[in-house]
């Protein structure tokens, strides 16, 4: 995978990159909320001028390469929560393309940071821990995480790997295929949560259509996608009553 450092500059607009140094402790991962952009695009979304958030992040990764937008030892506006801004980096997993590849690239990337700096997954954080937002919203499952239970296990397989020169033991080779075999079991579960699929017959028969008569440019989300848009067509008085 290419990493990529290509830092916003300081006069980007919203306070997004402030140039704070801080010491980081932890590592917080989300998920973008954007099923159609890669990692090159959230690092030109950052700058962008019609993008009037106030919020920003170290580091994206998709299914090809990382992109290091902020330095790593800087403030970013990641959290929603001023604790988690200036001590944990922020990691943006990417939803577009191939995810279960994206997801590897991530939990590779996120491993080599836990230990060049002598952390483990204990250091590992949610976007959901700081602030409550539903985030990273593909490994939520409902409420159950099963994704993030998932990613975790594959942080702790590479975490686990020794190189050549270091032949591992009979025990550790175990403890090692034990711990792929449950990655393997929960992805399956993870893959399931979030594939893509057409409108469900519940949402036809509430909405009409399933592209909500052309407004849907290509009518597929995640079963969680399919339900909160509903809540949102419903808060703006839609539906069948």
């Amino acid at each position: 995978m290419e990493y990529i450092v290509n830092h916003i500059p300081m006069s980007t607009p919203h306070r997004r990159r402030q140039g704070i140094k801080c010491t980081m402790t932890t590592i917080t991962i989300h998920n973008t909320g954007n099923p159609t952009s890669n990692a090159l695009g959230e690092r030109s979304w950052l700058f962008n001028p019609t993008n009037g958030r106030e919020a920003s992040w170290h580091i994206v990764v998709d299914e090809h390469r990382a992109i290091e937008a902020i330095p790593l030892n800087e403030k970013a506006l990641h959290a929603g929560d001023a604790v988690g801004n200036t001590s944990s980096i922020g990691v943006e997993i990417c939803e577009s393309g191939d995810y279960s590849k994206t997801l590897r690239n991530a939990a590779q990337l996120v491993a080599k940071m836990l230990k060049a700096r002598g952390w483990g997954v204990a250091q590992l954080r949610r976007h959901w821990d700081w602030s409550h937002k539903i985030c990273p919203r593909l490994m939520y499952d409902g409420g159950k995480w099963t994704g993030w239970e998932a990613f975790k296990s594959m942080v702790s397989a590479e975490l686990a790997e020794k190189g050549e020169d270091e032949p591992m033991t009979k025990e550790e080779k175990q403890m090692l295929d034990a711990m792929r075999e449950d990655v393997a079991a929960i992805k399956l579960i993870v893959d399931s949560s979030t594939k893509l699929t057409p409108a469900p017959k519940w949402f036809v028969t509430e909405f009409g259509s399933v592209d909500l008569a052309g407004k849907i440019g290509k009518p597929e989300f995640t079963e969680e996608g399919w339900r909160t848009l509903a809540v949102s067509l419903r808060m703006q008085g839609l539906g069948k009553k």
